[in-house]
């Protein structure tokens, strides 16, 4: 609840015109942000670019910044916007006559798994910073329960709760396009 009520007071501030708490916004949040864009895109002028421009945008649009979740959650969903608006202005226009139905098949499962990693990565990203961590050294680096509980220092229970917390939230960020995973 903490964070929601600092965003509540970090974009009153920003709305009153503040700097000091635009560049706050600014300095936690860019880099993130375009190690995030990195997930879909790869040049980096543009990732800077795209993170740059949303940050114009708040900054210009500030007095009608409408913020439903919070600032982090805002932010990460417009990157995400931006980067599959440049994703879908660089795909090339084909003709039916040119498509190799198998190579469309496999590089259409390709893509759609492509996606739910880029999807999961995300949602684990969004992810409160204690409860990501939980969740990597467990999924990403095989340590059980009780491994993670020594290496943080918190009880096993603490481990098991983050880990059901850090399911839950990804479940609920992919939606039910993907119910068919759980």
């Amino acid at each position: 609840m903490k964070e929601k009520i600092d965003d509540i007071l970090l974009l009153k501030q920003i709305r009153e015109g503040s700097e000091q708490a635009f560049r706050y916004l600014f300095e936690a949040y860019f880099t993130p942000l375009c190690r995030f864009v990195h997930l879909y895109l790869s040049e980096k002028e543009i990732i800077e670019e795209l993170v740059l421009d949303i940050f114009v945008y708040i900054w210009e649009n500030r007095d009608n910044l409408q913020i439903q979740l919070s600032f982090k959650a805002y932010l990460f969903q417009s990157a995400r916007n931006k980067a599959f608006n440049v994703l879908r202005q660089e795909k090339k226009n084909v003709s039916i006559n040119e498509i190799d139905s198998d190579a469309l098949e496999t590089n259409a499962t390709s893509l759609e798994d492509e996606e739910l990693y880029r999807l999961i990565q995300e949602a684990v990203f969004a992810l409160p910073e204690k409860c990501k961590e939980v969740f990597q050294l467990s999924r990403n680096e095989n340590l059980s329960n009780q491994e993670i509980a020594n290496k943080l220092n918190i009880s096993v229970k603490t481990v098991e709760a983050q880990i059901t917390k850090a399911l839950k939230r990804i479940k609920d960020f992919l939606g039910d396009a993907y119910s068919y995973l759980w």
